[in-house]
């Protein structure tokens, strides 16, 4: 294997790109001169992002859950690069917040179709034109809820899990090519997903609207989209098999390998403590 080559100034492909990470991501790499592609079901979150692009830029509207659409897109993608495909970040995400004995098997199944297979829907229509151009990334994004199970994530942290797992055993498959697999694990990102989460009752019983769980994530979350995508692209540039993004998520990796059993204590703590510097 050679050493990975910057991203700065070649093709990426970007999901989830009308707003957060995705948003941050296609800015930052327009800026360093890379053609980008960009894609979301948001049209006009969609469109915000392109008008803030620069240089060779392609925008479509994508159901990630379209597996077939996901061809069509990745077909679309192979005529219009100008270069080889240094990356593809399957990046788009949603939430769900509830007990496991209250969950609406729709919403689950809603999550996992956009969080899991929309991801594994990208990598197998992008892959092969990684493969047969013997160079790039495939980038999945994960979570922190990835790494461990917290209350009322059931859904979020079950399709995180899968990410983890599906894109570690196409690491494994790829070994001794130039193609490469990477997991990133955000911790608390400041975008809108616990806005565009579905939730139908405070989880734990206490009445507080959507609104209100909404703004109480945001009061905790650490790190800004910028910063992420500062951190995602250089872990890649790095050539990082696995991207921890924010301190929250070395904090969570740490409890992974130390208490694997009893690390919601830990949290428990700290998130208390959290709250109250920020009441």
């Amino acid at each position: 294997m050679s050493r990975p080559r910057s991203l700065a100034g070649r093709p990426v492909v970007i999901t989830g790109a009308a707003s957060g990470i995705g948003r941050a991501l296609a800015t930052r790499l327009s800026r360093l001169g890379s053609p980008v592609a960009v894609a979301d079901v948001d049209e006009d979150g969609l469109k915000a992002t392109a008008a803030a692009l620069h240089g060779h830029v392609l925008t479509r509207v994508l159901d990630v859950r379209d597996a077939g659409d996901q061809l069509k897109f990745a077909a679309e993608v192979r005529d219009w690069l100008p270069a080889p495909l240094a990356a593809v970040f399957n990046n788009a995400g949603v939430a769900v917040t509830s007990t496991v004995l209250d969950a609406v098997p729709e919403d689950d199944d809603w999550l996992h179709d956009i969080n899991f297979h929309g991801v594994v829907h990208g990598t197998r229509a992008f892959l092969p034109i990684l493969v047969a151009q013997g160079e790039g990334a495939i980038v999945n994004t994960s979570s922190v809820f990835g790494l461990l199970g917290m209350p009322y994530q059931s859904a979020y942290c079950a399709a995180k899990f899968a990410v983890r797992g599906f894109t570690e055993s196409l690491r494994q498959e790829l070994r001794g090519t130039d193609v490469r697999a990477v997991t990133v694990h955000p911790g608390g990102i400041t975008t809108n997903i616990a806005r565009n989460a579905r939730v139908r009752r405070d989880p734990e019983g206490r009445g507080r609207t959507h609104e209100q769980l909404a703004a109480q994530f945001e009061a905790m979350t650490m790190t800004s989209p910028d910063k992420a995508a500062a951190v995602i692209h250089a872990g890649v540039d790095r050539g990082k098999a696995r991207i921890l993004v924010g301190p929250d998520a070395y904090l969570f990796d740490a409890l992974a390998r130390i208490t694997p059993t009893h690390y919601n204590a830990v949290l428990t703590r700290v998130m208390r403590r959290r709250r109250t510097e920020a009441a």
